[in-house]
């Protein structure tokens, strides 16, 4: 999904690191039981979804901006969401989620470009899952940890961040929007809006 940062000598990023120390320790998702409008991924996503979503590097820098299209499907017991992303600077990329629904609000997902299962949470209107991704920068492959946040709002919308972490510490962060389209919304447009 968010395989290329833009090109910045990887020393720049090693250097940055002391000044970007955050903790590693996460909020309990267990705070949120008991929130509305309760979010299941499995309902949520299950049909037409489109979001937009910006990658922020260390400073606060946007370094780039996609949308996605997603198709969802969902038999109550596993959720598959094929993701179409179109970049703004005409890349486009795909990524195939499968995610297995298990007891307490628990999943376990994997996808076509993540590595090893993925442990994902739900409990009110938040949803949380860490996972590693390997991504382009400066021409080689990191490999990050990703750590997504969802957060379902009253209107119906989700909103969605994730900190890429390197040893613990965030070097870039996504934002993410996403929207359920209705039934007679049609197929996606092969042309993605402009972001």
């Amino acid at each position: 999904m968010y395989r290329k940062l833009r090109s910045y000598p990887l020393t720049l990023l090693l250097l940055a690191l002391p000044l970007l120390l955050v903790g590693c320790s996460s909020v309990d998702i267990d705070r949120y039981a008991g929130t509305t409008p309760e979010l299941d991924i499995g309902e949520y996503f299950e049909g037409r979804t489109r979001a937009w979503g910006m990658v922020q590097d260390y400073r606060g820098e946007v370094q780039r901006r996609f949308v996605v299209d997603i198709d969802g499907e969902h038999d109550g017991t596993t959720l598959v969401l094929d993701e179409h992303f179109t970049y703004d600077d005409g890349e486009t990329d795909r990524r195939v989620w499968s995610f297995e629904r298990q007891a307490d609000g628990r999943w376990v997902g994997s996808a076509n470009d993540v590595e090893g299962p993925v442990e994902a949470r739900q409990a009110g209107h938040a949803f949380t899952m860490t996972y590693r991704l390997p991504v382009e920068v400066s021409g080689r492959e990191i490999t990050f940890t990703m750590e997504d946040w969802m957060f379902l709002q009253p209107d119906g919308r989700l909103l969605n961040r994730t900190d890429m972490r390197k040893f613990g510490i965030t070097l870039a962060r996504i934002t993410i929007v996403f929207e359920r389209l209705g039934d007679d919304s049609g197929r996606f447009d092969a042309d993605a809006p402009d972001t």
